[in-house]
Formats: structure tokens, sequence, C-alpha cells
């Protein structure tokens, strides 16, 4: 018998997250819990070429019975405004190395996936939402760095970005930073708590959102390219 897949549930009053407990960026949403579980199943071939790149071993289920569902959390304003905010109990845990390089070549994948997304959609018009909404690219790279650097700041992790520099290098300048924290916090060389007491990420849940943030930018830009782009080859 196949193994099944632990997943967690975050159930918000408007919407519904599901992620894998141990595939950090494998998490997706629906207006109820199995539609959020069927997301997933479909994203999972997605989400399994990514790690190709990564070269970790991933195999996609082929529906929700795959899934063994460890918790339900109780979600909040931010699960139905459409991101993931809470943190199953398995991420309380700690990280030892070989999980950590596993967590690494996770990252890595993802990045590499959003940075052929951007260079696909380089000089393409995006398409819009049914009001005309959604960023463009050089929108989505720059809503990206400053999101890691929020989520660096809720590890514990300073980082001082030449705001200066083009988008690549700071794309280079965020991820050395997001290295650097995971495997401090890791090692255990980043307090659990702040200066004034509040409750930091763990490193695995840090992992969890980093992962699921620019992958669900990835997907929104491969998405977003018109068909007419893609048809054309260009």
């Amino acid at each position: 018998m196949k193994k099944l897949v632990d997943v967690y549930l975050e159930v918000g009053k408007k919407r519904t997250f599901a992620g894998a407990i141990d595939w950090p960026g494998w998490c997706r949403s629906g207006r109820a819990e199995e539609s959020a579980l069927q997301a997933l199943v479909d994203y999972g071939p997605r989400y399994a070429k990514v790690l190709r790149t990564g070269k970790v071993e991933f195999q996609s289920p082929g529906d929700p019975s795959a899934f063994s569902i460890l918790e339900r959390l109780e979600g909040n304003t931010t699960t139905d405004f459409g991101a993931p905010d809470l943190a199953p109990s398995k991420d309380s845990e700690p990280v030892e190395e070989d999980e950590l390089q596993r967590f690494q070549a996770i990252l890595k994948a993802c990045w590499r996936a959003f940075d052929a997304a951007t260079k696909s959609a380089a000089g393409k018009e995006l398409r819009k939402g049914p009001r005309g909404g959604g960023r463009e690219v050089e929108g989505i790279i720059e809503h990206v760095v400053g999101s890691d650097g929020g989520y660096l700041s809720a590890l514990g992790w300073k980082v001082k970005l030449d705001k200066s520099a083009e988008y690549g290098q700071m794309l280079k300048q965020i991820r050395k930073s997001i290295l650097d924290a995971l495997r401090a916090a890791a090692h255990g060389e980043v307090a659990a708590r702040g200066p004034r007491g509040g409750i930091r990420w763990t490193p695995r849940y840090f992992v969890r959102r980093a992962a699921w943030h620019v992958l669900d930018h990835t997907w929104e830009i491969e998405d977003r390219i018109k068909k007419g782009d893609h048809d054309n080859g260009n």
C-alpha cells in the first residue's frame, strides 16, 4: 500500500487551505475542504515539475483519497483574504540536518521556477483579472522581495537590501539571507522569542510560508501569460 500524504487544513469562513505537512510550497485553497483538497491534487503535477529541478523525489497523488488529514486549524481574516496564516503542530518540531538540506533544495527549486516564469513573461502582457486587477511582472517581483523581507523579520532575522539594485540582484540578496537565516534558526542560533517577548516563526513554518508564496506567484504568472503568447512561442 502507498503511504498516505499527511495534510493539514486551515478552515476559514470563506476559504480553506489544504497544505502538505512535509512538502513546503504544496498548499492550495478552495471554498471548502473538499475543493481545497482537490486543488492540492490538481497542483500535484505542477509541484512535481518544480521539484524535479532540485532532484527532490516527489510523486503526485491521483485523488484526495491519498491524503491523511492530521489537523484542522481555525482560519482567520488572512485565510479568507487568500493566504495561509497558521502553522500546523509539526512546525514546532526541530529541524535535523538532513531536513535542512531538503528544505534548502525545495526553496531553491521554487526560486528556479519563479525565475523561469518571470523570464518567460518578460515583455509580455499578463492577463488581467475580472475587475482589471493584477500586478505586472516587475510588480510581482517587488512584492515577493518585500514579503520575503517580512518573513525574515518574523523569523527574527535582519536584512538590508540595496534598494537601488536591479530586481535580479535584490532577489539574490534576499535569497542568500533566507538560506542564512534558515540555517541559523535550524541550528538554534535564533531565539524563539523576540526582545519584547513576541513569538517568532519556527524554521519549518518559515520555509512553508516562503515556499508557498513564491510558488503561488510563479503559478500566477504562468497562468496569466496570454494564451496567444504561449501558442506563438514568444
